[in-house]
């Protein structure tokens, strides 16, 4: 099963993190996260429970544009699109543009792991 690793990290962590790895002096492991929030707060604000239900619905149905999504979750495809542009900048979604503004979410991995670290 693929996963998704999500770490939590402040800005300034996350810079000073960013530069070491450009610096050489840090090199991420395999198993450290891909997609980093600034904050738990703005984690949940991405992955509610709807966008989470929404994630489960594409990684399932593998709908094949965001009408066809709209039908399976009863929301508005311009709702859809707002919300999956927000959670494709995170790299959380894949959105595959095809002819005629067609658009196919696709979810590349079957669970999201969560890295809080305490110390």
């Amino acid at each position: 099963m693929k996963t998704i690793k999500i770490g939590i990290a402040s800005l300034d962590a996350y810079k000073a993190r960013t530069l070491a790895i450009a610096r050489g002096e840090l090199t991420p492991k395999k198993d450290d996260p891909k997609i980093w929030f600034r904050s738990t707060e703005s984690f949940a604000r991405v992955l509610t429970e709807k966008n989470r239900a929404l994630l489960t619905m594409i990684a399932r149905q593998q709908p094949s544009s965001l009408e066809e999504l709209g039908e399976l979750t009863g929301r508005a495809p311009s709702n859809l699109s707002r919300t999956l542009k927000t959670m494709e900048q995170f790299g959380l979604v894949i959105l595959h543009r095809g002819t005629r503004g067609r658009i196919r979410p696709e979810v590349p991995y079957q669970a999201i792991q969560l890295e809080l670290t305490l110390a």
